[in-house]
């Protein structure tokens, strides 16, 4: 193929649809993708649901079937890691010695699950979750009676919770914050989802840190809490946020805080390379700051973004940040983020499990939470992203429809 080449590092859901971006926005010159692990881009977003719960396998993850990148001449090397960026050269080097030599690079390096800062934390037993080998290993201690201590109150931790309770495990989610989900939602949400895993067996240990892991015979038996109580377990799961691989950006000089920097289009400082997915912070100029977002929308955004830059296409229509979790028979969405909020409005009942709630600046919607409430999902990311003034009061009302509140 003719024209400049892109090299994408990092096969995951945003390098592998960067690379079907690309050709769909009419890219002809060579395309090769990277990725440090043995698979072909899958989601990962399954992992800590239906593929634990043995719902789906490998080939319900793909993004695509094998045959799409031979037909599309994207050429992909697998259980390949990127060790160093030469920019003077324009040149990609790979641990095991090969050079791949660039016109255009998109870094798409994802994050990385956080490490539990404790002893023990290396023992057997032990797990975070972030590929399909954790998933696998996780999924293989699973089964009725097995106890499992999730450290974390985010997300991953009470999706990994759901499951495991579903699989008839017994579950006790630790979590330091006085409530859950306390860095990512509010205390509306948190405490419906508390009572909501309670009344399904889990048993919560709140305002509690992990001073250790305790083990025997080389594998966990225990988690001890920093006010000495002692629980013993079979399997941890490690759910404390992820930590974004910005390694590869920093040896090569780009700019990075918390992830690497990038601008509207998803450019680095450098004008060849490009960043996206969870490795970047990003400007939001709803929010007039920039923030760092790991969700697949996001991810997906800034491959059309990077995609578009290069091939000259029409840059996509911004899109307000949003993202999903799915809980038992819950679907919990989200859209907008909580920034600069002073009231809270919440709409329907959340004895129901059929709620929303809205994080308001003035008359302003900034975010909503919804749990099993789609219209108010999707009218609450309409207005968020047209910044479209509405009253509270009617917003409270779940008699008046939302294109009623919108009008």
């Amino acid at each position: 193929m003719d024209g400049p080449g892109v090299v994408i590092v990092g096969a995951g859901h945003a390098g592998g649809s960067a690379a079907a971006y690309l050709r769909q926005y009419g890219h002809h010159g060579p395309i090769t993708l990277i990725g440090d692990e043995p698979c072909l881009p899958y989601q990962r977003p399954p992992l800590s649901k239906a593929w634990l719960k043995g719902e789906v396998g490998e080939e319900e993850l793909q993004l695509r079937p094998p045959g799409f990148y031979e037909d599309q001449a994207i050429a992909v090397r697998l259980g390949a890691t990127a060790s160093r960026i030469d920019r003077a050269a324009k040149t990609v080097w790979l641990t095991d010695g090969a050079a791949i030599p660039y016109d255009k690079l998109i870094l798409a390096t994802g994050a990385r699950a956080r490490r539990l800062p404790a002893p023990g934390a290396d023992l057997q037993g032990v797990f975070t979750l972030r590929t399909t080998a954790d998933a696998e290993a996780i999924k293989a201690e699973l089964a009725p009676g097995r106890r499992v201590m999730i450290v974390g109150g985010g997300y991953v931790g009470l999706e990994v919770a759901a499951s495991a309770r579903t699989l008839g495990a017994e579950v006790t989610v630790i979590e330091r914050e006085p409530r859950l989900l306390a860095r990512v939602a509010g205390e509306a949400l948190s405490g419906f989802f508390h009572s909501y895993h309670g009344a399904r067996g889990v048993r919560f240990v709140l305002g509690g840190a992990v001073s250790a892991i305790e083990g025997r015979a080389g594998r966990a038996c225990a988690v001890v809490l920093d006010h000495g109580e002692r629980l013993p377990c079979d399997v941890v799961l490690v759910g404390v946020g992820a930590v974004p691989n910005e390694a590869l950006a920093q040896q090569a000089g780009l700019p990075c805080e918390d992830g690497v920097v990038v601008d509207l289009q998803s450019r680095t400082e450098d004008a060849d390379i490009y960043a996206i997915g969870d490795l970047t912070r990003r400007p939001l100029p709803l929010y007039g700051r920039s923030f760092r977002l790991e969700s697949v929308p996001a991810a997906l955004e800034q491959a059309k973004q990077a995609a578009a830059d290069i091939t000259g296409h029409k840059p996509p229509a911004p899109e307000v940040p949003w993202f999903w979790s799915d809980q038992y028979d819950l679907k919990l969405q989200l859209a907008g983020l909580p920034f600069d909020v002073d009231r809270l409005v919440v709409r329907g009942e959340p004895s129901t499990a059929r709620f929303a709630v809205f994080h308001m600046s003035g008359d302003l919607i900034q975010a909503v939470e919804a749990v099993n409430a789609p219209a108010e999902f999707m009218g609450g990311r309409q207005l968020i992203g047209a910044r479209r003034p509405v009253a509270r009061e009617r917003l409270a009302d779940p008699a008046i429809s939302m294109k009623e509140v919108a009008a």
